[in-house]
């Protein structure tokens, strides 16, 4: 368990900071009055959850490998901590839908419906507690393996010429 600390600690700061997200996007009115801009302005967060992931990967490079990280060993790292993240994630979608914002499924249902956007039924089957965790469970883990993929290829550390 010792071994994975750093993982696990950034695991738990990703999560924290999306819950901070989600009450920020609840306090604008982003799950309510200006529903209508949710899915455009929610994406701001991608920025955000990268920057996470460079931070969680200089910090095990810095931290855990002594200054030196291969390619291998930073998207080892970054796969583990979007295990862990996708692990949390449904306590996250709880979290969300049953505390910081417990109206959105019933505001995203009435707004997709009023505005034709999608039937009732589409929208039912959609917006749900159920539906986030399943696609947060999935879309988290995957996306945080690519974000690792990148990110450990522009933090490993560059092999030293030979000097022959």
């Amino acid at each position: 368990m010792n071994k994975y600390k750093t993982e696990i600690k950034w695991a738990f700061i990703f999560m924290g900071i999306t819950l901070v997200w989600m009450i920020l996007e609840r306090i604008t009115g982003l799950h309510s009055t200006h529903i209508d801009k949710h899915a455009i302005y929610t994406n701001v967060f991608a920025p955000i959850a990268i920057a996470v992931y460079v931070f969680a990967l200089r910090d095990k490079k810095a931290t855990d490998l002594g200054g030196k990280m291969t390619y291998k060993e930073g998207l080892m790292s970054g796969v583990i901590i979007s295990v862990i993240v996708g692990v949390l994630s449904p306590f996250g979608q709880l979290m969300t839908a049953y505390v910081i914002s417990p109206h959105y499924f019933e505001n995203a249902i009435s707004h997709g419906v009023a505005n034709g956007l999608t039937t009732l039924e589409e929208a039912e089957a959609y917006f749900n507690v159920k539906n986030y965790i399943i696609q947060s469970t999935i879309f988290a883990p995957v996306m945080g393996v690519i974000t690792s993929a990148i990110v450990a290829f522009f933090l490993k550390t560059k092999p030293e010429a030979s000097s022959e």
